[in-house]
């Protein structure tokens, strides 16, 4: 409709110069202007001056709709969407024209305002998943985005360019951004003295003519601690199976034995008592009974850990229980047992008997550890990190752990005693999981180990 009324303007206008210059060449033809110069300047002057408006007035016809389109392409280009034309003042096309640059600001807004809803909503989603994702531009370091998990799962702050990762932590650096991961694969990263294992992804693509990265891991430590757990709860079943199948034959035995002496003893003519068949049966009870026995030792610490029996307690008393219990033997030993508390009135919401136990557990390590050092030195410390926990550290002075065994140090049965069992440890670690908590690691061959305890 407005299209078809400039039109006709446009036409209208076009006709009466049409029509004016048709007039004056008219003139031209019929007046003598040597005779006559003052009719001539009087009839031909108006005629002119009538042309040179309609001039005028056409181009600022044409060129104002023009202006208008180059107004409203202009803030497309610069994407001021917000800007209102007036549709009640003006030419009755100008107005429809404007209309129409309203309609298409007001569509594009509710277009953007669907974007940033599913912008929003997509970055929600992937801000409450656990797999970690980042995007950067390969060129200049700079991050497009990036979730809470992947800063979780590396132990990373807040980041803009991976330049302050490069910079800080090369190594981790180069085995998540530098290297290509475009298959799949899963790594072993060493973050906040842990080993995590990884599975990361990546893939590369393009926006304009910017090249950036993406990519995605997922930390799989926890789902290796569940797996752990149930076989844990797999492991006490077949040892109950075990149990009962050694009790089960020494009750046997001791039933028959028993049936023998008291045969014996209602008429010992009929019944001789066969001394020898008697001490043969009492040794096998023996020496049944003593294995069961070593047997229940090693692993009946294993089912406390089903319930805990959590209240709040401070750190200063459990550690002088345990200084109670360990200062008379590592006297005789020539140990050194020292505490450190950054606040004497620091809590924990623990099950008391159960972490005395991984304390204790974590000592009796330490004194195996330093019995080569010079001046043998054990340290239980405790402080408050910036995220709020509370941290537990057991440090040493001793041989400390090679690299090759460190990840296998909390794996049931993993011994690297001759006469270990391989429980204390990763009955530590089952502790600390039932707690919600971790147990952390750090060695250095020659220098010492430190264990945190972060609740």
């Amino acid at each position: 409709m407005a299209y078809k009324k400039y039109k006709f303007a446009l036409f209208v206008r076009i006709f009466i110069l049409t029509l004016s210059m048709v007039g004056m060449a008219f003139a031209f033809t019929k007046i003598n202007f040597k005779e006559d110069l003052p009719l001539a300047i009087v009839v031909i002057l108006p005629i002119f001056l009538t042309i040179l408006w309609l001039w005028r007035n056409l181009f600022k016809f044409i060129t104002k709709r023009f202006e208008e389109m180059d107004d409203f392409f202009e803030s497309v280009k610069y994407r001021d969407f917000s800007r209102w034309f007036t549709e009640k003042s003006g030419a009755e096309d100008i107005r429809e024209l404007h209309k129409g640059f309203n309609e298409v600001n007001k569509t594009i807004k509710e277009i953007n305002r669907e974007k940033e809803a599913q912008h929003l909503y997509l970055q929600k989603i992937l801000e409450l998943i656990d797999t970690g994702i980042v995007a950067y531009n390969i060129d200049t370091g700079k991050v497009l985005w990036v979730n809470h998990s992947f800063k979780k799962n590396l132990g990373i702050p807040s980041i803009k360019n991976i330049q302050f990762i490069k910079d800080r932590q090369p190594e981790l650096y180069q085995n998540v951004f530098e290297k290509n991961h475009a298959k799949g694969s899963d790594i072993t990263l060493d973050i906040d003295y842990e080993k995590v294992k990884i599975l990361i992804a990546s893939s590369i693509f393009y926006i304009e003519e910017d090249t950036f990265k993406l990519i995605v891991l997922q930390n799989i430590n926890e789902t290796l601690n569940r797996n752990e757990s149930e076989a844990w709860k797999k492991l006490l079943s077949v040892m109950t199976h075990e149990i009962m199948n050694s009790i089960a034959p020494i009750s046997s035995l001791a039933e028959t034995l028993l049936y023998t002496l008291q045969s014996n003893m209602e008429d010992a003519e009929k019944n001789p008592l066969e001394v020898q068949d008697l001490n043969l049966g009492i040794t096998s009870i023996k020496n049944r009974s003593e294995g069961l026995l070593k047997f229940a030792q090693t692993y009946r610490s294993l089912n406390k850990t089903t319930k805990l029996n959590l209240k709040k307690v401070l750190v200063s008393q459990l550690f002088e229980n345990i200084s109670t219990l360990m200062q008379p033997s590592l006297v005789k030993k020539g140990i050194s047992l020292t505490f450190e508390l950054e606040n004497n009135d620091l809590k924990v919401e623990v099950d008391t008997y159960l972490i005395e136990q991984v304390l204790i557990n974590l000592v009796l390590n330490a004194i195996e550890a330093v019995k080569e050092s010079a001046q043998p030195k054990i340290t239980l410390s405790t402080k408050r990190s910036i995220e709020g926990k509370t941290l537990i550290k057991v440090t040493d002075n001793g041989k400390g752990i090679p690299n090759e065994i460190i990840e296998d140090i909390f794996v049931p049965f993993f011994s690297t005693k001759k006469s270990g069992s391989g429980i204390g440890l990763s009955l530590c670690k089952q502790i600390m999981m039932l707690h919600k908590g971790k147990i952390q690691i750090k060695s250095v061959v020659g220098e010492g180990t430190a264990i945190f305890l972060v609740f």
